[in-house]
């Protein structure tokens, strides 16, 4: 469907949401979106009594077929769960179908940088790395306190009966591992049995980003904006999502910046434990620092697989299973209590 096509369908659905006589929508244009959703900028103008001169809004639109482990509808609800807990989050305004022929929901634009390198090292931006890990910190804790089941998000995966959050989190990972394993990777199986034999000590199950790390956030001068890319979320233990954060591939280069690329380990877990009231351990992070790096030299293999098999001649592909030997290299050195 063309822009001009989507934009002709969308002007009377925005107009009927917003309970408006009219809809006129300019500026649209394609962001960079991913394999699950596309993603539009747009600004719509609604007329009648009261209503906002403009919004600036971003669509997300989920392509047919794409796999993911909700829809359009139960982002929209997280979203919006998310955003009442006072999470720095973009507000999701409309949800629909029909207007495209596949589910989409629209949500607040906000200004900031993306791009993680930019965010590590832009002169621009020193102030706001310097607010960061505490700004991290307290978007977590928001996060971590929503209440999944009263917020009516039962569609989000969580841990069987009698399985520990990381049991779960780490028994899925073995699954994809032996699903697409072809060379021998001692490492990654070492991982493994390291992670059976140092559990780390149970926590309350909460709401959990699941991709939380520089890079889906949105940063200004005075700091941070938003959390986005909510499509690995689901129910665990909320230590993963700091682990997460703390690998290396999410420093961008500026590795003594255990954070991010912006700060320390220290900085989050103490900030964390200020806004939280939950203090989380040094040998709890790590457990999940291990986990997280497993996690991204698993994702990958998975990734390079299609080039490496011959059904894909991107390029692209092929350069990310460059990144399984970096994994391989910091597992090795958490594990032996060594990484910076």
């Amino acid at each position: 469907m063309s822009p001009e096509e989507m934009v002709a369908r969308l002007e009377p659905f925005f107009a009927k949401a917003a309970g408006a006589e009219a809809a006129r929508i300019e500026g649209f244009r394609t962001l960079t979106g991913g394999a699950v959703r596309s993603a539009f900028a747009l600004d719509l103008y609604l007329t009648g009594n009261g209503m906002p001169a403009v919004q600036e809004l971003v669509l997300l639109a989920f392509r047919p077929g794409g796999a993911s482990a909700f829809g359009a509808r139960e982002e929209f609800d997280l979203l919006g769960a998310v955003h009442a807990s006072g999470a720095p989050v973009p507000r999701p305004v409309y949800v629909g179908e029909e207007a495209l022929g596949r589910p989409f929901y629209v949500m607040d634009r906000i200004a900031g940088e993306s791009i993680g390198r930019r965010i590590v090292k832009t002169e621009s931006l020193a102030q706001a790395r310097g607010l960061l890990p505490h700004q991290l910190a307290t978007a977590l804790a928001s996060i971590h306190r929503v209440d999944p089941a009263a917020a009516g998000l039962a569609f989000l995966s969580r841990p069987e009966e009698g399985r520990t959050a990381a049991a779960h989190t780490r028994r899925e990972l073995d699954v994809l591992y032996e699903m697409i394993r072809v060379e021998a990777h001692p490492v990654f199986d070492e991982a493994f049995r390291w992670l059976a034999e140092n559990p780390p000590r149970e926590t309350a199950l909460t709401l959990v980003h699941g991709d939380f790390r520089i890079g889906n956030i949105l940063v200004a001068p005075d700091g941070l904006q938003a959390v986005l890319d909510w499509e690995l979320a689901h129910v665990g233990d909320p230590v993963e999502d700091l682990g997460w954060l703390c690998g290396r591939s999410w420093r961008f280069g500026v590795d003594d910046k255990t954070c991010g690329g912006v700060g320390s380990r220290e900085d989050l877990l103490n900030a964390y434990g200020e806004v939280s009231g939950r203090a989380v351990s040094r040998e709890d992070l790590r457990y999940w620092e291990v986990f997280g790096n497993l996690r991204w030299g698993v994702f990958t293999l998975v990734q390079t697989r299609p080039f490496l098999d011959g059904d894909s001649r991107n390029i692209e592909l092929g350069m990310i299973g460059r990144r399984v030997a970096e994994t391989e290299w910091e597992l090795l050195n958490l594990m032996e209590g060594k990484a910076l």
